[in-house]
């Protein structure tokens, strides 16, 4: 299959759940409380948008001095700004297809960073690995300040996803995906050794150096302390973000940092799931509230306005360096910070 096409079947179909989840989520709401939906929306306090504006653009400038001391390791330095550039225009086309963002990061960084692609992508798989850590910390914490809540959430979601047909826990379908993930690990690599003389194979082993390279890079940090902090920052403010969004709609705005954990650690999963987290991150952030005695179309008119804010800065400031990019480079640049 033409690999475009198959790129194309494969965003339709992560786009369609996103599309069922917006339409199955607004099913959830009764006819009787339409009403208390469109009021939590109509009554919300927009004005708390230019702060979470301000803490998410922050967290993407932390994100692109982060990525620069990965970088710096390996001799490079594209600077801020233009790694700024790159980090806000992938966002922006993870919108239009989903990881294409992150192939479009390393060739802008490549053309005016003078980074090689290659070497890119060993750095953006630590800085996904470092982010999936960071997730999995921001769980403990939910569970920690939530416990009674989260668990229960946690556990009744794992049950939905290997539950057996009488609705126990099923280990055969855990069994089953851990063999399926063997079974193509070690395929990939009879197939590399069966085909190593083929360029496409060549090609292939030329990126995994580069992965590995970046890989690396990060027990080469010369500023470990500047990365942690960095990361540290990046994820603080998504709390932060996400509690100062809590305060738009009434019914949300009494709770505090250990809700906006919860909140931000299953919403994060609707993230990944669909592309930009349509109708999942404001579905999973609403269902975390409920278990807070929150009301589905309260916390869904929530999720919704807190998923809006962050499409509106991604499509603001992307568009921005996407425009910005051509002519900052044209002039030649002295003494950037990085």
């Amino acid at each position: 299959m033409n690999k475009k096409i198959a790129n194309l079947i494969k965003y339709l179909l992560f786009l369609g759940i996103g599309v069922f989840l917006v339409w199955w989520s607004l099913h959830q709401i009764p006819a009787n409380k339409w009403a208390e939906f469109k009021k939590s929306l109509l009554t919300a306090n927009y004005w708390l948008l230019l702060p979470v504006f301000v803490i998410l653009s922050t967290s993407h400038i932390l994100r692109a001095i982060r990525w620069t001391t990965l970088m710096q390791p390996m001799g490079y330095s594209p600077g801020i700004v233009n790694t700024f550039f790159a980090v806000m225009i992938g966002y922006l086309a993870n919108l239009a297809v989903p990881r294409l963002g992150e192939v479009l990061k390393c060739t802008i960084l490549s053309k005016y960073g003078h980074v090689p692609a290659e070497k890119l992508v060993g750095t953006i798989v630590i800085e996904r690995a470092v982010d999936v850590v960071c997730l999995i910390l921001i769980f403990l914490l939910a569970f920690v300040s939530e416990y009674e809540v989260v668990g229960q959430y946690g556990k009744q979601l794992l049950l939905e996803l290997f539950a057996n047909k009488n609705g126990h826990f099923s280990w055969v379908k855990v069994g089953i995906i851990c063999t399926v993930l063997l079974i193509l690990f070690y395929t990939a690599k009879i197939w590399f050794r069966a085909f190593a003389h083929l360029k496409i194979v060549i090609a292939l082993e030329r990126i995994v150096k580069g992965i590995w390279e970046g890989l690396s890079s990060i027990s080469h940090l010369q500023q470990k302390g500047k990365f942690i902090l960095c990361t540290v920052g990046i994820w603080g403010l998504y709390i932060g973000g996400t509690w100062v969004g809590l305060m738009a709609t009434h019914g949300t705005d009494h709770f505090g940092l250990g809700v906006a954990i919860s909140a931000l650690a299953f919403a994060s999963i609707g993230m990944i799931v669909t592309p930009g987290g349509i109708g999942a991150y404001a579905f999973f952030l609403a269902k975390v509230l409920e278990k807070n005695d929150v009301p589905f179309e309260i916390g869904y008119a929530n999720g919704t306005l807190q998923w809006f804010a962050q499409f509106l800065i991604v499509v603001i400031v992307g568009f921005i360096c996407l425009g910005l990019l051509p002519w900052y480079n044209k002039t030649p640049v002295v003494n950037e910070t990085n």
